[in-house]
């Protein structure tokens, strides 16, 4: 529900709509939060509402203590526990704009990313939905690096570059939302992958998404996340491609694409369910697990870890600690 002392979209009816409405979903981000809206507010276009969407977040008395300096600049919205694609649908819903622009509450915005988000798609009315580069930040390795450098985006936005990872879309979009609504929204049964099944949908519906490379973002990585935590993120990509696979009218070559590239994922996931059985100390299902990824892989590394894991998993595990402490500074087992 919306709480009392929140600006509704009723009550804002008769205001004139504003060009862009930013949703926010909130989970765990009270430390954060701040940071975000001031770089929303601090942006050099200035038609936009901002809607907030507490998600049944177990932080949220002190959400609320930090938000209270906003309250008057934002619309609020508080609800049990829905996930991050309820949380959006929720903000989509409730927007009373024709441009939906996502930011997650820990990251934060240069200030020209609205108007140059907002410039593109008026000076090019085929585009449905544009994301801008990033500059990663945080508690992460790829912390300084720019989100292209690790997750590049070439060519046109299809299906194919799409499933192959060639185009991976940066979750920060600026949209048009009747684009979002006539592909059906955040599909609210999962829990992960969620923004990828919708730019597939988004594709096979008709609809154009582009991007470019100025790095309008800084991308907060967590430790903490879901988007840290590779295993359960493969999981997820997994059901995305498998509903793909139900449920969108796809060509017979998309068809083998998609088959191909399950079952690359699916290797994936073994290898590092692998992995953390090593690191863990479980060898048996360490073994199944690289075994099962390297029957797609082929990869001589992996045989070798392998033959090593079978003869002498003490001995490798004791190098891959040795590896972490001096080579890496850090530890690199999760």
């Amino acid at each position: 529900m919306i709480t009392s002392n929140a600006i509704t979209p009723e009550d804002m009816r008769h205001d004139t709509r504003p060009a862009v409405s930013i949703i926010m979903p909130a989970y765990n981000v009270a430390a954060y939060i701040t940071d975000a809206l001031d770089s929303v507010f601090a942006q050099n276009f200035t038609d936009y509402e901002i809607i907030v969407v507490n998600d049944g977040a177990p932080d949220t008395d002190e959400l609320e203590r930090v938000l209270e300096p906003y309250r008057s600049r934002i619309v609020y919205i508080k609800q049990e526990n829905m996930g991050v694609s309820g949380a959006r649908n929720t903000a989509v819903k409730a927007a009373r704009s024709p441009l939906i622009a996502q930011l997650d509450p820990d990251d934060l915005w240069e200030p020209d990313y609205l108007s140059s988000q907002v410039a593109a798609m008026n000076d090019d009315p085929t585009i449905d939905v544009i994301y801008p580069n990033a500059m990663i930040f945080g508690d992460s390795p790829e912390a300084g690096h720019e989100f292209m450098e690790i997750c590049p985006s070439e060519g046109e936005v299809t299906f194919e570059q799409l499933v192959t990872q060639r185009c991976n879309v940066l979750y920060s979009i600026t949209a048009r939302r009747d684009v979002i609504v006539r592909a059906g929204m955040f599909d609210e049964s999962l829990r992960g992958s969620e923004d990828f099944d919708l730019w597939l949908r988004i594709i096979k519906a008709g609809g154009r998404i582009a991007y470019h490379r100025r790095a309008l973002l800084h991308y907060r990585r967590r430790s903490a996340s879901l988007t840290c935590d590779v295993v359960r993120m493969l999981r997820y990509t997994l059901q995305s491609l498998e509903k793909a696979e139900r449920t969108l009218n796809l060509t017979t070559e998309e068809r083998g694409i998609l088959k191909r590239e399950h079952n690359r994922f699916q290797a994936t996931l073994r290898f590092n369910e692998g992995k953390q059985a090593f690191l863990s100390g479980d060898v048996k299902q360490a073994i199944n697990g690289l075994s099962e990824a390297n029957n797609f892989f082929r990869s001589r590394k992996t045989a070798l870890a392998l033959f090593f894991l079978r003869l002498t998993p003490r001995t490798l595990l004791r190098a891959y600690n040795v590896r972490d402490r001096f080579i890496f500074k850090a530890s690199t087992k999760s």
